[in-house]
């Protein structure tokens, strides 16, 4: 998507945050979809939309640091469902379930991809905010944890996107963080695709899916 142009969200999305929000409780809205869909810019839209009364929350903070991914001999699959703290972000979201006004702020980690690291407590979840957007690649997987996310969220969308568009913004960004042409077709067909093909085989789990191009 082009940054530099205004993005029109879908009308199924406003309705649908109109009614969390309505509802006058901290509700959690997951969104999910495979490697370049464009789940954090749909985020950052929804965001810009609902401005004080949303917060972004990406699952991407609960990467493993590379140490340990190396540790584990799982360096070069980074982004595969056992190279999350899943554990981890299931405790975050039930924390920030539970948070009400008057609570302390919760700290989450935040995924940067400049070093491909995360950093710890640095995103300021606010108790007086109403609506947390989760976005990430795995909240609707069947393998524990990950189905524990389901009973803390108040709804997961699915982003449907064309292949042909995901891979081309794959490309690009793998390219933009360093990697050369070849490298980053390797890592698309051998990483985040298979990534991709369980990820979808999952959205029967979605609440509903959304055609976000």
């Amino acid at each position: 998507m082009n940054g530099s142009q205004p993005i029109e969200l879908p009308d199924i999305c406003q309705q649908r945050i109109d009614h969390l929000l309505a509802s006058g409780k901290r509700a959690i809205l997951g969104v999910v979809a495979p490697p370049g869909a464009g789940k954090s810019t749909l985020a950052q839209a929804l965001l810009r939309r609902y401005g004080d009364a949303l917060q972004v929350v990406p699952m991407d903070g609960f990467h493993l640091a590379n140490s340990e991914l190396e540790r584990l001999g799982r360096r070069g699959r980074k982004g595969a469902p056992d190279t999350f703290d899943a554990a981890g972000f299931v405790s975050l979201l039930a924390r920030i379930k539970s948070q009400q006004v008057g609570d302390a702020v919760v700290y989450a980690p935040e995924f940067r991809r400049e070093i491909e690291e995360a950093v710890a407590g640095a995103i300021a979840v606010l108790p007086s905010t109403p609506l947390i957007v989760v976005e990430g690649n795995y909240l609707l997987l069947d393998d524990a944890p990950w189905p524990q996310v389901r009973g803390l969220t108040d709804e997961i969308w699915y982003l449907d996107v064309p292949d042909t568009v995901r891979h081309a913004r794959l490309l690009a960004r793998h390219m933009q963080f360093g990697r050369t042409r070849a490298a980053a077709l390797d890592w698309i067909t051998h990483t985040d695709e298979p990534n991709a093909v369980r990820i979808a085989q999952a959205r029967q789990h979605a609440d509903v899916c959304v055609a976000w191009l």
